[in-house]
């Protein structure tokens, strides 16, 4: 199995992600981009990529900040996420730079590729889904913001990627009325999509080292299990039946 950082630029700047993909195999294969949450391509990220290249996929774990760039506490990760958020066209650049990336790689079916990202990243991974880039099937959001970008910015006038959004009804950072108006957008835009909402969960529910239930944040062993079985199942979907890998044994790295 390769699994190594992976450095890659938007046309201003030097990015360090982490690709990982089975190099015995020697076919083309879809890909997949892993988009992070705030602190930045971290461990976590990196290890959904080795499960996704378990899958027989080839996974690219997201660097969204820039190279060397990472948040080691929530002022400096809201200081490096903020910006991003709020100038939705420079997300675009830095996103549309790894998707570019991952479509050049010889061993990456460049007609096969889905996002998917958790918490910021799942704002990302609705955002791909928004513009309609060419060859992206499927975006997958696990506890990701929902917010839709400013109405001038330019978007697909329909939606062809398919779209899973996977949510904790309690979110504090998507509220049921954000969960409600991210419904009413994916029909006003003709998406194929699912919302699947987890009854008493809140934020970052994949994720081990959330501990802080007053906050809203909490991960829960059943959401994950349950949203790991989802998103496989969905790539097998969107990538079709000659890449149906649901009778794979590979657990969600927690």
């Amino acid at each position: 199995m390769h699994a190594a950082d992976e450095t890659y630029t938007d046309g201003t700047g030097q990015f360090e992600g982490y690709l990982s993909f089975d190099g015995a195999k020697d076919r083309r294969r879809p890909g997949v981009l892993v988009f992070h949450q705030w602190s930045g391509c971290s461990a976590f990220e990196k290890e959904k990529a080795e499960w996704l290249a378990g899958l027989g996929y080839a996974a690219l774990a997201v660097d969204m900040y820039g190279k060397g760039k990472r948040g080691t506490n929530p002022q400096e990760n809201g200081a490096l996420m903020t910006p991003l958020v709020e100038d939705r066209s420079l997300l675009r650049q830095r996103a549309e730079a790894a998707i570019r990336h991952l479509k050049s790689l010889p061993m990456v079916d460049g007609d096969r590729i889905a996002v998917m990202g958790f918490c910021f990243g799942g704002l990302c991974s609705l955002d791909v889904a928004r513009w309609g880039m060419t060859g992206v099937r499927g975006a997958v959001s696990l506890h990701g913001l929902l917010g839709a970008p400013d109405a001038k910015l330019p978007r697909a006038k329909s939606m062809h990627t398919r779209v899973l959004a996977l949510h904790g009804w309690n979110d504090p950072m998507a509220r049921p009325e954000s969960a409600c108006a991210f419904a009413r957008e994916m029909h006003d835009h003709g998406a194929d999509w699912q919302l699947h909402a987890f009854g008493g969960c809140g934020h970052a529910f994949t994720n081990p080292a959330a501990q802080d239930a007053k906050g809203g944040m909490q991960f829960n062993p059943l959401a994950d299990a349950r949203s790991f079985e989802m998103t496989k199942d969905f790539l097998a979907e969107v990538f079709g039946p000659a890449w149906d890998t649901r009778v794979v044994s590979c657990p969600w790295p927690s």
